[in-house]
């Protein structure tokens, strides 16, 4: 995916770093789910994949090819989780705060990590080096407190531990 991410962004003409869409990925995309019925949700997740988030623009770009009205694309979006609308951080860091990581002391992590990161839980630094989100619950009660870094479950979590694990991060 990294490769993919980085295939869209551009130079402007004074050689400039800047952020510019290449729909030509998406649009190979958009071919094979051409005419199909129900093929939003498809295309959204293969949109994430590529973009590493769904900016506006490709949103736009799904609502014209497909045809469907932008408001139901943003309305498909907003309610699965799994859709992200803001540009998030090359690491996520998922904390638990569910029952029993909340009674073994999540929310200490949670604010360890908000003053490491100087960010608040749901938001991602500013270098877009980590996104740090709250979740309710990743099935792992017996390891509690636990979290998420980068897909990889890191239980009998302390404060301390989870501040080296982000240290760590590049």
């Amino acid at each position: 995916m990294v490769e993919e991410v980085q295939a869209v962004v551009g130079t402007t003409a004074e050689g400039a770093a800047e952020e510019t869409l290449d729909m030509a990925a998406l649009d190979e995309v958009l071919d094979q789910y051409e005419g199909q019925e129900g093929a939003l949700i498809p295309v959204l997740q293969r949109a994430q994949a590529i973009y590493g988030y769904l900016p506006p623009e490709v949103l736009e770009h799904i609502s014209d090819r497909l045809g469907t009205p932008l408001s139901q694309i943003y309305g498909v979006a907003t309610f699965y989780a799994q859709f992200y609308l803001q540009k998030r951080g090359r690491h996520a860091v998922r904390v638990c705060d569910g029952t029993a990581c909340h009674v073994r002391g999540a929310g200490k992590i949670i604010t360890a990590l908000e003053k490491e990161l100087g960010v608040q839980a749901g938001e991602t630094t500013p270098d877009y080096r980590v996104t740090l989100e709250v979740v309710y619950c990743l099935g792992s009660c017996g390891l509690s407190p636990v979290a998420v870094i980068d897909e990889q479950v890191v239980g009998r979590l302390i404060p301390e531990k989870a501040v080296a694990l982000v240290r760590e991060l590049d």
